[in-house]
């Protein structure tokens, strides 16, 4: 019954909330964005969702677009601002997802949606975590979010898949808040880990 129907109305209820509440807060955050890195100011970027379903991610962006002489895009360590790096640190480029929330193509609570060119390498077992919406927050990232290794990142996310419940729910979230005024458990990239996934994947084959 919750994982069919209330988690969805919940996740309608909390984001319009959420949109309404921090409006302010949203309006502040894009206006600083396009001083401080340039434009636009929302970063937007195709991510798996439930069933495998591509949709477009929305986040502030937290880097700018400086270039080398060639027109080459600097490294991202170069173009990650003091104030990018306070972005993520605070998850504050994460509010946008509301959006994303609030259409239904995510969750307040779920794996992460990752890179969809890291589809090819999931196997049978780790696609079931598109078995539902992904989240803004999960039990990954309260566990130790980015700086995890894939494979217990998977195990985290398989586990809250398959044991989905308002209480665990309810304890993520609760988790997350404590997570993101202590800004611990996130590493320099805020979907990134040690090493791509893809990346991760192929070097095993070898």
């Amino acid at each position: 019954m919750y994982r069919k129907f209330i988690k969805r109305l919940l996740d309608i209820l909390l984001s319009l909330a959420g949109i309404i509440i921090l409006s302010p807060v949203l309006l502040v955050l894009w206006v600083l964005v396009r001083v401080k890195l340039g434009s636009p100011a929302l970063f937007t970027q195709e991510r798996p969702g439930r069933n495998e379903k591509v949709f477009k991610l929305y986040k502030f962006r937290s880097m700018t677009d400086e270039r080398d002489g060639s027109g080459e895009l600097l490294p991202d360590e170069i173009r990650l601002t003091r104030f990018g790096r306070l972005l993520r640190a605070t998850s504050l480029d994460e509010l946008p997802e509301l959006f994303n929330i609030l259409r239904g193509d995510m969750s307040l609570i779920g794996p992460r949606p990752l890179l969809v060119r890291y589809l090819p390498y999931y196997t049978e077992e780790e696609r079931h975590r598109h078995d539902v919406r992904p989240g803004l927050t999960g039990l990954a990232q309260v566990n130790g979010r980015n700086a995890l290794g894939w494979e217990d990142r998977f195990a985290y996310d398989l586990e809250y898949v398959n044991h989905l419940t308002l209480g665990m729910d309810i304890k993520i979230i609760a988790m997350t808040v404590g997570k993101v005024l202590k800004r611990s458990g996130t590493l320099s990239g805020a979907d990134q880990t040690v090493a791509d996934f893809d990346v991760y994947r192929k070097g095993q084959e070898k």
